[in-house]
This record gives C-alpha cells, sequence and structure tokens, in this order.
C-alpha cells in the first residue's frame, strides 16, 4: 500500500505522521500492494468551527475509489475516526466483491430458460 499524507494549513509533525500511518496500518493488512491512500490533514480556520480539524482521505482500490472526511477539535481523534470509517468501507467493498465471485451465473452451466410456448 502507498501511503501519502499531505498538510493543509499545517504543517504534519512526525508525531502526527506516525500516528497516522500506524492506524493505516490496519488498512493495509486487507488490501493489496497496489492500493494507494492519499491523507489530507487540515485545520479550518473560521473560528466558528467547533471541529476544525479535519482528516480526509482518498483510497484506490483496484477499479474502485473510495473517500472519507471527518472532523472534530482534536487532529487524532479526526484520524481514528476516519481510520474506523474507512475500514468499514473496505471491508464493505471486499465482501461486495467477494459476493459477486460466489454468485454462481445460471447462464453458464447451460440452464437458460425456455419460453414457454404462446396458445
Amino acid at each position: 500500500m502507498q501511503l501519502e499524507i499531505k498538510g493543509k494549513n499545517l504543517d504534519v509533525s512526525d508525531s502526527i505522521r506516525t500516528y497516522t500511518e500506524r492506524k493505516f496500518a490496519k488498512l493495509d493488512k486487507l488490501m493489496h500492494d497496489e492500493a494507494w491512500v492519499e491523507i489530507e490533514l487540515a485545520v479550518e480556520k473560521n473560528p466558528s468551527v467547533a471541529d476544525n480539524q479535519v482528516a480526509e482521505a482518498t483510497v484506490g482500490l483496484k477499479g474502485q475509489t473510495l473517500h472519507a472526511r471527518e472532523a472534530s477539535s482534536d487532529m487524532k481523534a479526526s484520524i481514528d475516526a476516519l481510520t474506523h470509517k474507512l475500514l468499514r468501507q473496505v471491508r464493505e467493498a471486499r465482501d461486495k466483491k467477494d459476493a459477486k465471485r460466489r454468485t454462481p451465473d445460471k447462464h453458464l452451466n447451460g440452464d437458460v430458460p425456455v419460453p414457454e410456448p404462446l396458445d
């Protein structure tokens, strides 16, 4: 998995970068090697917004792109919520793909429906 961490309106410190990499290591177990994750950590400058620490991620899987956004008053809490949301999305995408693969196609084994004759 390729992981890219960017900052918007903030410099990503080594501690936040390490924390993010450790949290997203959980996703690495569920995805293939060719997948990529782009994380953008931002601080909203609007003083009227209480949840100004924003974590946003875009995940590229084979033939599918997932996107999630979380905001809170603490960056680590935003990263935790973002990780939880993306884990759920990746599991759902993988399960959906596996379900399609397991469903047998009726037309492949010669069971083609024959229309009944009209009287």
